[in-house]
């Protein structure tokens, strides 16, 4: 059910602003920013989808000018164009570079001049948007690049066929439409795994690049980027570019699914030479039981960091090249450890954990210069997302402190500055340029660079933001945002919404989502009650795991101490007219919630929830979650005390209580999550004689991406509401 957080960032970004992961752009239309005019100050679906996203940006060698990736979509045209913009370092002569109809994604510099993606090839152009010309001619589309250092080498991601799990069909069945799967992980995301990714390198000359190249992971089934959301952050070049870092888990079928063991290779482009820096030679890994959690086998701490179990990801070189640091886990099939910075010595084979001082996670990173070997990098912590700085000793600083959540970090100027995203719950994703001062954190300086969505905020009105410290049930302080409607009358009581997050553990922290906006929400009138319930990052290690084994515990509790806060101390809170809304792990809430709340909410929205926890231990497709969360299979007998308690507390028994109207919404194409969850909540509703809508997408996955599905999305979204609470 969790996505990384990175990715998230990449990922991060992918469920935060909606950039990553975009509706499939369309190449017949031209598509371009919106100089809309509304009818009112107050933030509607088509204000919404109306707004350019920014993605992917860097900044030139000497940092005058920065490069950088904005979506456009239509709703009309229901399509999306993906453009390269570029900016002066000082904010002036922000230009759009692309005028024609393609998309064009992932903009770089090479040698004074811009690369980029287009039509499943690599293109160049000057900065100022001329001389344009193709530079690449390969079989197979390019869906992902990074150059050497020096420019004479280029990784190119191709997808390959892979029938390692679902068999190919017979050549005299050429219109066969069945799949014969042998093994697990035969589906991933959104789609059927019939083909998987990997890194090609080619060689880059004065007339472009190579017809052909090497597959560094030739003849090993194996993925990399690893899916469903990994990127080129996975790979990294060393600075003599003799050598290649990279992200995989090699593992196929049932091992893969029930395993979160990634590791870290370097790849010699000379020899051809593969090392595995995370396992020692020799590495026997143990056997599992694929139906029990790892929480529950051999476990033993400092084997596991001396052997990274866990998620090894987004390997990144020094600018010496005498290390290599990476996001680490330490656990194997806990996707939602703690990421520590794990830094390893190329010459001695030292491994050392800078991070262990920070008590959250680490999300994204950048080396500075090497003559202290600082490391930049960004976490959450009491619900936002902010820059921090380590160096070799460990002495870790908090740069920023603002309610913003930062979701990418890069460094410019010579590694003077750093070229950063940020967005809040008003304002969605811009680029700012940071100048850190590690003597003086309270001296670095935030300097806004882009303003994409300026001239729509303008003429919005913003909702007001506050922080609340809830006592809950058990005694314990939790943080909880409170988001109040733009024009708010304190003597004026309002319809309020308790927002269920997802995960179970990602952050309520200062997110901008093109669905979960709550920016939105409080435009149409509603207060939002966000808590930072337990099972969350940013309040430690203890109150991040409280929830796994427990899902019915005192995370329900948590969200229950924070409605009842607010409906019995803030005046303006109309505890008549309540609800309770949320996806994923937020459906799963609401669905529980249903049948415990003793009235207290008047209308449920669940997305993509989990209903029937028995059902949705075989059907996710990536099986290490559920052992994790669970704690085993269903059918273990005799059960262990969580598991008994997590099959015995799934929503889907709990029917009989409910008593509340209910819209349930999914995504036939949700893999995670199958839509069978929402159908059976929808159809339980019913055959109770409760009033319940289903409002299902053939084709949208666990997000919602198309621009009219998007607006449907908001208007039936609000239909609901305001019809059993206004």
């Amino acid at each position: 059910m969790r996505t990384k957080r990175y990715l998230v960032i990449l990922a991060g970004l992918a469920v935060l602003t909606g950039t990553a992961n975009p509706a499939k752009a369309q190449d017949d239309v031209k598509i371009g920013k919106q100089n809309i005019k509304l009818t009112s100050n107050l933030m509607t679906p088509e204000a919404l989808w109306a707004m350019g996203r920014i993605g992917s940006c860097e900044a030139s060698t000497d940092g005058k000018q920065i490069v950088y990736q904005v979506g456009y979509y239509s709703v009309k045209a229901n399509k999306s164009q993906q453009k390269i913009a570029i900016v002066n370092a000082d904010g002036t002569g922000n230009t759009t570079l692309t005028t024609g109809t393609k998309s064009e994604t992932d903009p770089t510099w090479l040698n004074g001049k811009i690369v980029f993606l287009s039509g499943g090839q690599i293109w160049m152009m000057n900065p100022d948007g001329t001389d344009r010309k193709q530079i690449s001619n390969t079989k197979k589309d390019i869906e992902g690049f990074k150059f050497s250092p020096d420019g004479k080498k280029v990784i190119l991601l191709h997808s390959i066929d892979f029938y390692e799990i679902i068999k190919k069909n017979p050549d005299d069945l050429p219109k066969a439409t069945g799949r014969l799967v042998t093994d697990l992980m035969y589906r991933h995301w959104d789609h059927y795994v019939e083909s998987i990714q990997h890194p090609f390198v080619y060689e880059v000359s004065s007339d472009g690049i190579a017809a052909n190249g090497t597959d560094i992971l030739e003849g090993e089934p194996y993925e990399c980027p690893m899916e469903p959301f990994g990127g080129m952050e996975q790979l990294d070049w060393s600075p003599d570019s003799k050598t290649i870092a990279y992200t995989c888990r090699k593992k196929t079928g049932l091992a893969y699914s029930i395993s979160t063991d990634s590791d870290i290779y370097i790849y010699n482009i000379g020899t051809r030479e593969t090392k595995n820096l995370c396992k020692p030679e020799g590495y026997v890994e143990p056997e599992i039981d694929p139906t029990t959690t790892m929480k529950y086998q051999k476990v033993n701490a400092p084997e596991n960091l001396k052997n990274n179990v866990g998620y090894d990801t987004n390997p990144k070189f020094s600018s010496d090249g005498k290390y290599v640091a990476w996001l680490s886990m330490e656990r194997n099939g806990y996707e939602a450890d703690r990421n520590r910075l794990c830094c390893y010595d190329l010459a001695t084979g030292e491994k050392k954990y800078l991070t262990e001082s920070f008590d959250s996670n680490v999300d994204d990173f950048v080396w500075s210069d090497s003559k202290d070997a600082m490391i930049y990098f960004i976490g959450v912590w009491h619900a936002t997302e902010n820059l921090y700085a380590i160096n070799w000793k460990g002495e870790l600083k908090q740069m920023t402190e603002t309610w913003d959540d930062f979701g990418s970090i890069h460094l410019m100027n010579n590694g003077k500055q750093l070229l950063m995203e940020r967005h809040n719950f008003t304002s969605p994703a811009d680029l700012y340029i940071v100048t850190p001062n590690f003597k003086k954190p309270e001296k670095t300086a935030i300097t806004q660079l882009t303003f994409e969505n300026k001239h729509i905020l303008d003429q919005l009105a913003k909702p007001t933001v506050q922080q609340r410290w809830v006592k809950t049930s058990d005694g314990k302080e939790m943080l909880t945002w409170i988001i109040l409607p733009p024009n708010f009358d304190e003597s004026k009581k309002y319809p309020t919404l308790l927002f269920c997050e997802g995960g179970p553990q990602s952050p309520v922290s200062q997110f901008w989502s093109y669905r979960w906006n709550f920016m939105i929400m409080a435009s149409q009138g509603y207060i939002v009650v966000a808590p930072n319930r337990r099972g969350l990052p940013g309040f430690g290690q203890e109150w991040l795991e409280e929830i796994s084994g427990d899902w019915t515990g005192q995370c329900m509790q948590d969200y229950l101490a924070a409605i009842d806060d607010a409906a019995n101390n803030l005046s303006y809170v109309d505890k008549e007219h309540l609800g309770a809304v949320g996806a994923s792990f937020g459906g799963f809430s609401v669905y529980y919630l249903a049948g415990i709340h003793e009235k207290r909410f008047k209308a449920f929205i669940a997305h993509d929830g989990a209903f029937n926890l028995a059902a949705m231990y075989t059907e996710t497709e990536e099986n290490w979650f559920s052992n994790w969360e669970y704690d085993e299979a269903y059918w273990h007998r005799p059960q262990l005390p969580n598991a008994k308690k997590t099959y015995h507390d799934s929503p889907h028994k709990m029917v009989e209580k409910w008593d509340t109207p209910i819209l349930c919404i999914h995504g036939e194409k949700d893999y995670r999550i199958n839509a069978t969850q929402g159908m059976s909540a929808f159809n339980a509703a019913r055959m109770k004689g409760i009033p319940a809508e289903l409002l299902i997408f053939p084709d949208e996955n666990h997000w919602v991406l198309k621009p009219q599905n998007g607006v449907l999305w908001q208007r039936t979204f609000f239909n609901w509401l305001d019809r059993w609470l206004k």
